[in-house]
């Protein structure tokens, strides 16, 4: 493999906006519920729930995704005010709120999986076509999320991410023309501000 190596997907992260636009780092503060119990972690897509609140997102419809999660803030009973990469679950306080990029202009990097953390490729053929994301269990060691986007491309319409790009400092060494990192964005006006009956 060219350098750098993808040893292992890591979610979804910024880059920079449609039209070479710079991603300046802006977020938008939305709350989790109260003892939700479903752990998010840092480059994991998110919807917003009928309550308003913010919830992982499965990555398969078009309809729901609002954003990526960024890390989030809380106030603990020990230490106060608290900055975390990723959201355990379960956390018995009030003002839970994560940071999520929801810019839907938004561009992001995202390794290519055949299945699980199983690193695959896409070429440029593969660009144009839209992708769902493989959820994978994230780290509780770092904080990151561990999904990535399936080799498995289409035209299908109601998937959530559009390939835009490849990255082309990973492809492949035995096949040039293969790319296990691309760049998506949001399946055009399929984002969740853009249809609140996916909410």
């Amino acid at each position: 493999m060219a350098y750098p190596e993808v040893g292992s997907p890591y979610g979804m992260i910024p880059i920079n906006l449609i039209g070479g636009q710079v991603f300046a780092g802006s977020t938008r503060l939305i709350p989790i519920a109260t003892n939700s119990s479903t752990a998010i972690y840092f480059g994991d897509v998110v919807k917003l729930a009928n309550t308003g609140t913010l919830a992982r997102d499965a990555g398969t419809d078009a309809a729901t995704p609002v954003g990526v999660f960024l890390g989030c803030s809380y106030t603990d009973a020990t230490f106060g005010k608290t900055f975390r990469q990723y959201y355990p679950g379960t956390t018995n306080v009030t003002d839970v709120v994560a940071y999520v990029a929801d810019d839907p202009s938004l561009l992001f990097k995202v390794a290519v999986v055949s299945t699980g953390t199983t690193i695959s490729y896409a070429t440029r053929a593969n660009v144009g076509e839209n992708a769902v994301l493989v959820q994978n269990s994230g780290s509780t060691a770092n904080g990151d999320s561990r999904n990535a986007i399936s080799s498995t491309t289409a035209t299908t319409s109601t998937w959530p991410l559009r390939i835009v790009d490849v990255v082309k400092e990973t492809a492949l060494a035995t096949n040039s023309a293969s790319y296990t990192e691309v760049i998506v964005k949001w399946n055009a006006g399929m984002h969740q501000y853009d249809n609140p009956a996916g909410i």
